[in-house]
């Protein structure tokens, strides 16, 4: 058995793979800063489920490597288990998108050369953090942003490079008595505009186009804004199963080579 542990700056994800690296337990939950509180009960539930069981686990993501140093458990990060993740189980993807709380990475994979990999630095514009914000701007959860933003019938135009100038601009248009729908829908174009004009700067992005994380797996209209930004057909684009664990798949399948091995009994 292999467990994957990816803990990000707002969620901790953990996924077991059987020996065929079919998916047998995932948990995605949001850890409101008490990462080790959150890790410990999903791990306490799988002591019940897989009780006395060895497991091969490797951790990854932007909060792990911390709380990996202290329990003594081999670390990657988190591009390379999304990267093995995509090559193992979509080999036909020639790019990747994926969002998480304070960070955004493309990676773009070439024929006969190493993969190319970018990744914005934490707290950056246009992220999950950011969506968030902008949420709570609105005073609407982030169901209610994506739902609002479906029904939008006109294009409006936020900053996305700061959360304070976004706000200001979301202020702005509320004052002005605009919709809230085509805000909503301004927010989404905001992230996608940021993201794509930030990494890419001016690299090719060819098909299939893979997206992954939280805010791409649970808001559809997020990936709307990226598929009108891109402007490539919306059949060029692949949500997977599973798509909001995918990073801990990947460190999952990767702790076959680099997991260290013991009984959750024993962490």
């Amino acid at each position: 058995m292999k467990l994957g542990i990816d803990l990000g700056s707002s969620t901790a994800k953990v996924v077991v793979l059987n020996d065929k690296n079919i998916l047998e337990f995932k948990k995605y939950e949001r850890h409101n800063g008490k990462v080790k509180e959150t890790i410990l009960n999903t791990l306490s539930a799988l002591i019940e489920k897989y009780p006395n069981t060895q497991f091969k686990i490797l951790m990854t993501g932007s909060a792990g490597m911390g709380l990996a140093s202290r329990v003594n458990l081999p670390f990657e990060q988190e591009v390379i288990a999304l990267t093995k993740a995509i090559r193992t189980f979509y080999p036909e993807v020639a790019t990747f998108i994926e969002l998480g709380g304070e960070d955004a990475k493309i990676v773009l994979f070439r024929k006969g050369a190493s993969p190319e990999m970018k990744m914005n630095g934490q707290c950056a514009g246009g992220t999950g953090s950011f969506i968030d914000q902008m949420a709570t701007l609105l005073n609407i959860d982030l169901k209610t942003l994506n739902d609002l933003a479906e029904k939008s019938t006109k294009k409006l135009y936020i900053a996305s490079r700061c959360g304070v100038f976004a706000k200001t601009d979301v202020q702005a248009l509320l004052n002005k008595g605009e919709n809230k729908a085509d805000i909503a829908r301004a927010v989404f174009l905001a992230v996608a505009n940021q993201t794509i004009t930030t990494l890419l700067a001016g690299a090719e992005i060819r098909s299939k186009i893979l997206f992954a994380g939280g805010p791409l797996t649970f808001l559809p209209q997020l990936r709307k804004a990226f598929i009108e930004t891109l402007k490539m057909p919306e059949n060029e684009f692949i949500i997977p199963r599973n798509s909001e664990v995918l990073v801990a798949v990947g460190a999952a399948v990767d702790a076959e080579n680099r997991g260290k091995t013991l009984t959750l009994e024993q962490l």
